[in-house]
């Protein structure tokens, strides 16, 4: 953003008139205050906020409006990440990449859509990605796109704006795998916008600038005014605390799944994201900032704390239902029921059967079978509150298989993952396992 300002500026010098920068920041329920913070901050540093030249933008779902630091996060956005991430964990036992990147990389893709066509539209996204980057996304794109059914209004497009209608066709058949007959997976908001100018075009700085951050430390830190927040800094992201709650989940599987102690899990995961924080080219100041606080024995539980609170705060979804996620229970027919209800439900083992025939049999209204009466709604109750799930949601699951091919697909090529060694027991042999996330 400091680089295009520099260049908007240049330009207007050389050329008396400047041209319009539109920033546009795409929000999610994942992103504290801070983040909204930062930006707020870069833009006082560069002058953007009194320049009618700059067009500051925010994009909730699929409302586009005025950058506002202090705006109140929306409702509908955060109740559709929490369904997003419930009902993605609950297919992937949790994996940490597909459970909260794959709806939020989709919901990104939108928001270049929708910023792109946003009144009189755009002529170039400026990006940071290499050439080379830009090809292994579009091919990968397409890749997917091919996997799926292809939708034809009659327009023929190229370039991006056919990049991003193939990007429409993955996440419309991506939502509809995930929710299945509910209103979710096909609400507008769930699409890729691609009705974007024909002459729109992808401008790479990357050949002009250094892109990691410790070659412009000073111009970050002190002239943007950018910190680093405990919650916002987690991992390879500065603007995001979902790589907190990864970590967190890996304890929590660590702890519930394996057997083994909490802390264990939230290492293994630490260990794993400090090697991406590596290859990324972080400074190594701030790599020795997330292992100090992932290492420290007296702040794990610490740690759990804050992840807890965060999911409460920013999701409304609480330790139990992260825990239910984990076992994914539901999903495949119940195949992981009979194990998540001992050790989490023991009330419930007995029950088993009828919870079994409660998923099995949905009723033309969506609610519990009429022979269950007030002891199926009972039961139902219980089933929601454990999971933060209602019932129809539940049945899909059921229904469904645990890592649907699309979803395979997506985490196939995604290069933000590693081998890691780990005991699936107390007492068990050392194994390699590969996990993904942030």
């Amino acid at each position: 953003m400091a680089f295009v300002r520099a260049v908007q500026l240049l330009f207007a010098r050389k050329y008396g008139r400047p041209f319009l920068l539109r920033s546009a920041t795409n929000r999610h329920a994942g992103m504290p205050a801070a983040v909204m913070e930062n930006i707020d901050r870069a833009y006082r540093a560069l002058g953007m906020h009194q320049d009618p030249a700059c067009e500051l933008l925010t994009i909730d779902g699929n409302r586009v409006r005025p950058f506002q630091v202090d705006a109140p996060q929306s409702e509908a956005v955060a109740a559709r990440n929490r369904a997003d991430i419930l009902m993605t964990g609950h297919r992937t036992a949790a994996e940490a990449r597909p459970t909260f990147c794959n709806a939020c990389n989709l919901s990104m893709a939108n928001a270049f859509g929708l910023a792109a066509a946003y009144r009189d539209g755009a002529d170039l996204i400026v990006t940071g990605d290499s050439a080379d980057e830009q090809r292994a996304y579009t091919a990968w794109i397409h890749r997917l796109a091919r996997q799926v059914p292809r939708s034809d209004d009659g327009r023929e497009r190229r370039g991006f704006p056919a990049v991003l209608g193939a990007l429409d066709d993955v996440a419309k058949a991506y939502f509809r795998g995930i929710h299945g007959d509910d209103p979710r997976g096909t609400e507008p908001e769930h699409g890729v916008a691609f009705d974007v100018p024909a002459r729109l075009r992808f401008f790479s700085i990357y050949g002009e600038t250094s892109y990691d951050a410790g070659s412009h430390w000073k111009l970050l830190t002190e002239h943007l005014g950018f910190v680093f927040d405990d919650l916002a800094f987690s991992f390879t992201e500065s603007d995001c605390a979902n790589p907190a709650l990864m970590a967190h989940l890996r304890g929590l599987k660590v702890e519930h799944i394996f057997g083994r102690d909490y802390r264990e899990g939230l290492q293994e995961y630490a260990d794993f994201a400090l090697r991406l924080m590596r290859r990324k080219e972080f400074p190594q100041h701030l790599i020795d900032v997330m292992a100090e606080r992932y290492a420290r024995p007296e702040s794990h539980e610490l740690l759990r704390a804050r992840g807890n609170s965060f999911a409460r705060d920013a999701y409304g979804i609480e330790e139990e239902q992260l825990v239910c996620m984990v076992h994914s229970p539901f999903t495949s027919r119940g195949s992981g029921l009979g194990r998540y209800l001992r050790g989490q439900a023991p009330h419930l083992v007995r029950r088993q059967p009828a919870i079994h025939d409660l998923l099995r049999h949905p009723s033309a209204d969506g609610n519990a079978e009429a022979p269950h009466g007030r002891q199926g709604q009972g039961l139902e109750q219980e089933l929601e509150n454990l999971s933060g799930l209602t019932l129809a949601q539940l049945r899909w699951l059921y229904a469904g298989d645990m890592l649907p091919s699309l979803v395979l697909s997506i985490l196939k090529g995604d290069p933000h993952k590693a081998p890691i060694r780990t005991r699936h027991s107390p007492d068990g042999p050392e194994v390699t396992e590969t996990i993904s996330g942030r």
